[in-house]
């Protein structure tokens, strides 16, 4: 009975000592897949409640005129927007006027004139957002090898695929705000420290929203009460991510109200007509005999 009871305690000995090895290597592994990841983004962008969701979405013109005004003051100066036109931001509430004053404001090159010379001359309504450098070389040069994106379409392009079974659940709550989601946790992400023992390349900032790496060339590129607002909205990182956000959403899909309300008018359509077409398939058939 002795030997008996000997063997159980020494059992259980190892049986503990075999489950506080398996709790210890469990933490060291997960500590090293926190250092080391291999799917990125390390954390899913924060889904946001946007003016613009769902299929009566609309935008919220007070939003969009301090996202231009974000972008401007900030985003401007490493990143262009050439696929959007001045003339375009009426759409944002301004009136001609303004928009007119607003492309003044910006040194455009023209050219060649009767010299075969290029020239310099103030933005018109009808030109598009300039870049703020002459080639893409150059862009490289003075971002540390790394030509900042054009943010026309950044909206539509930078979205995180949200795989299965969420992306089925997404075909029927018709979510297609991925894109503002990923901008605006990727802006707020650069306060967050990198995990113990994660290598940062230098030159980089760690950002865990990144969707291609630990870090990016790009540092924060804003702070609280860095830009101005006059309609005494909050003036921090947080609200200056969600308004870029939905400006750079309007930016890559300007008629986005107008397709929802195109789309909920060819669905009421459908609907009349099917009822329609029952209700003459019964009146044609109905004194025909089966």
């Amino acid at each position: 009975m002795k030997k008996i009871l000997i063997s159980l305690a020494a059992a259980s000995a190892l049986l503990v000592g075999a489950a506080a090895y398996a709790e210890e290597a469990g933490k060291a592994g997960e500590a090293s897949h926190e250092a080391n990841p291999t799917h990125f983004p390390i954390h899913k962008p924060k889904e946001m409640s946007w003016s613009f969701a769902g299929p009566f979405g609309t935008y919220d013109k007070a939003q969009l005129q301090r996202g231009l005004k974000v972008y401007k003051e900030v985003c401007s100066a490493c990143h262009s927007m050439k696929l959007v036109a001045f003339r375009t931001l009426s759409d944002l509430g301004y009136s001609e006027a303004q928009v007119k004053a607003f492309a003044a404001g910006y040194t455009v090159q023209d050219g060649p004139n009767d010299a075969g010379e290029m020239f310099e001359r103030p933005g018109i309504a009808s030109d598009h957002f300039p870049s703020p450098y002459p080639n893409d070389q150059a862009a490289a040069a003075a971002n540390g090898g790394a030509v900042p994106p054009d943010m026309s379409l950044l909206a539509k392009a930078r979205g995180i695929e949200r795989g299965f079974p969420q992306f089925i659940i997404d075909i029927f709550t018709q979510y297609a705000e991925n894109g503002p989601d990923y901008i605006h946790s990727l802006l707020n992400g650069y306060d967050e420290q990198p995990p113990a023992g994660m290598t940062i390349p230098e030159g980089t900032h760690y950002n865990p929203y990144f969707n291609a790496g630990v870090s990016l060339k790009m540092p924060k590129p804003i702070s609280a009460d860095q830009v101005t607002y006059d309609d005494g909205a909050p003036q921090t990182v947080e609200q200056y991510s969600e308004d870029v956000s939905a400006f750079l959403m309007w930016a890559a899909e300007p008629h986005l109200e107008d397709r929802k309300k195109t789309g909920f008018r060819v669905i009421v359509f459908l609907l009349l007509f099917a009822v329609l077409m029952y209700l003459t398939k019964r009146k044609v058939w109905s004194n025909v005999a089966h």
